[in-house]
């Protein structure tokens, strides 16, 4: 889709694709794109306007006057809607309980994925990585590196509970089993399509997961580059 070397990652919640992709893409010196940030924050516009999640023609309403904005830089992360910086209220559990709600519209998924393509094609870097939930088929399905992280799902839930120390452990698990399941209905992010490779970081630690991760991306770029 672009010059620029694209590394498309998706994994289920908890999996670390979050963490991981952000310092592999420090490692490489190229662009991080969070996906998740951009739904969370059109459900965080839609509340905001006192609009219902659950109701599809508000959230198109929002998504058609969506002023988003997010850094690409790793080590300067940050999301704006117009002129809030919204980077803390996104991860609010309000938002996270709407997140499912917005992004199961086929339009406005349509619209947020071209911003993805968009985002990351005016990256000054030479490379971006881009984590999500539909990345290896759907918003970057020719990417040289396409990577499906994943782990099992007592694991991810525990890893999930670990980051958000001030909520209940068994909420936390709820919470992510319940996405997963509502997000599966629209795409299949648990499952690996052709040519994606696997990373399963049930045993790893962080640091090992980035080192799998960093050494599918040079096995891939080797490859793309007939060396």
């Amino acid at each position: 889709m672009t010059d620029i070397a694209i590394i498309a990652i998706d994994g289920p919640a908890g999996s670390g694709k979050s963490s991981v992709s952000k310092q592999a893409a420090r490692a490489l010196g190229f662009g991080y794109l969070d996906t998740g940030a951009a739904y969370r924050a059109l459900a965080w516009h839609v509340l905001a306007q006192g609009a219902d999640t659950a109701d599809d023609a508000a959230v198109r309403a929002a998504a058609s006057a969506f002023p988003y904005a997010i850094s690409l830089d790793p080590d300067d992360y940050w999301v704006r809607v117009g002129e809030t910086d919204v980077t803390a209220a996104i991860r609010e559990p309000r938002v996270s309980s709407a997140v499912s709600a917005v992004a199961r519209i086929p339009e406005v998924r349509a619209q947020v994925n071209e911003l993805f393509r968009t985002l990351a094609a005016a990256s000054t870097r030479p490379g971006v990585i881009i984590e999500g939930r539909d990345i290896t088929t759907v918003v970057a399905p020719d990417a040289p590196v396409r990577i499906l992280l994943t782990a099992d799902p007592e694991v991810r839930a525990a890893r999930r509970s670990a980051e958000l120390t001030d909520q209940d452990a068994a909420a936390v698990a709820a919470a992510l089993h319940k996405r997963d399941a509502s997000d599966a209905t629209v795409v299949d992010f648990l499952n690996a399509a052709p040519g994606v490779e696997v990373v399963d970081s049930t045993d790893l630690d962080f640091a090992q997961t980035v080192d799998a991760v960093l050494g599918v991306v040079h096995e891939k770029l080797e490859t793309a580059h007939g060396r």
